[in-house]
């Protein structure tokens, strides 16, 4: 429906920008990017955030002449990121009529998409009232029972006779161990887990039964400096300390690797080729500082394309120093 949306507006000559909430939901729509890339959204963003968007940028012209924008993916974001769209649109927009100043988004229509029953932003230690105060009105739906509890339907409920881990996998999987060289039959398939201890233990089950020689990678990890006091942190969390940390977006120290298996990119590489956060990949080959992939999905799905070692920093709030691994 965007597509068909989209290609109606610009088959007038008038301009549509897509964006969606994530990187690999942007790959869905016709000349899409992430909201945080198209508009300048800060990462961390906050109740007084404005999108760092120059007047008289290409951007910023690019915005004035922009007749829709189309938002996959809405439920997904913090409320104060449409926030910092809705305060910058409006000085931009005035240039070209001051009227625009006065409405919302600057008077550009904006279509907020996306299933509202998916997963809502991530409030670290939050409670479901600071859940649905931080996506806004209007978007927190209910599937408690009256009682702070959720109710799951009985026949999504697993009957295990077996370790639990198992009963999941082979149910996802039925035939995985004859299987396990096909990416076809990878492609559509995964298993969600909500912690990463969980996350690991899938990992390793599921490397168990790839025969294939693996390889062990280790990170170089390192405290980013304060500029007040150089080398103070370094002499306080040294390496070992830092090689065991774990938190969400970063790998961890060892990354065990296999050809055949699945991986996932956890930051954005190369939009133009599909290389993005949440992209699926399956390991072709495997090099001391670069490793081969094939992509599964998206348009350029089966394209072999090459991943780099990278520096990640954390963005984690909740550690009490910054590093880079």
């Amino acid at each position: 429906m965007w597509s068909s949306l989209s290609a109606a507006i610009r088959c007038r000559g008038e301009i549509v920008l897509n964006v969606a909430s994530s990187g690999i939901a942007s790959l869905l729509l016709p000349g899409g990017r992430t909201a945080h890339s198209r508009f300048k959204i800060p990462i961390n963003v906050t109740k007084d955030s404005f999108c760092w968007i120059k007047q008289g940028s290409s951007l910023a012209e690019l915005i004035v002449r922009t007749r829709l924008i189309i938002w996959d993916e809405a439920p997904m974001m913090h409320k104060h990121c449409f926030e910092a769209l809705d305060r910058t649109l409006p000085d931009l927009m005035h240039c070209s009529n001051q009227r625009n100043s006065d409405l919302l988004f600057g008077g550009i229509a904006v279509v907020f998409c996306g299933d509202f029953r998916q997963i809502l932003p991530v409030i670290p230690k939050g409670s479901r009232q600071d859940v649905v105060n931080d996506i806004g009105d209007g978007v927190a739906g209910d599937c408690t029972d009256g009682f702070g509890k959720v109710v799951i339907p009985r026949d999504l409920l697993l009957e295990c006779t077996t370790g639990p881990l198992q009963c999941i996998v082979s149910l996802t999987y039925p035939t995985f161990g004859q299987n396990v060289e096909d990416s076809s039959y990878l492609e559509n398939r995964a298993i969600l887990a909500p912690t990463l201890e969980v996350v690991e233990m899938v990992n390793q089950y599921m490397m168990s039964h790839n025969c294939s020689q693996e390889h062990t990678y280790l990170s170089a990890d390192s405290v980013v400096g304060s500029d007040s006091r150089p080398g103070l942190f370094e002499e306080v969390h040294k390496p070992e300390l830092l090689n065991g940390v774990r938190c969400s977006g970063l790998p961890n120290h060892e990354l065990h690797l296999k050809i055949g298996i699945l991986v996932m990119l956890l930051r954005n590489i190369d939009h133009d080729s599909g290389l993005c956060n949440g992209t699926r990949l399956i390991i072709t080959r495997l090099g001391s500082h670069v490793l081969e992939a094939k992509v599964l999905a998206g348009r350029c799905a089966w394209d072999l394309v090459l991943l780099p070692r990278l520096s990640l920093s954390s963005s984690d709030l909740r550690l009490p120093f910054k590093f880079q691994r």
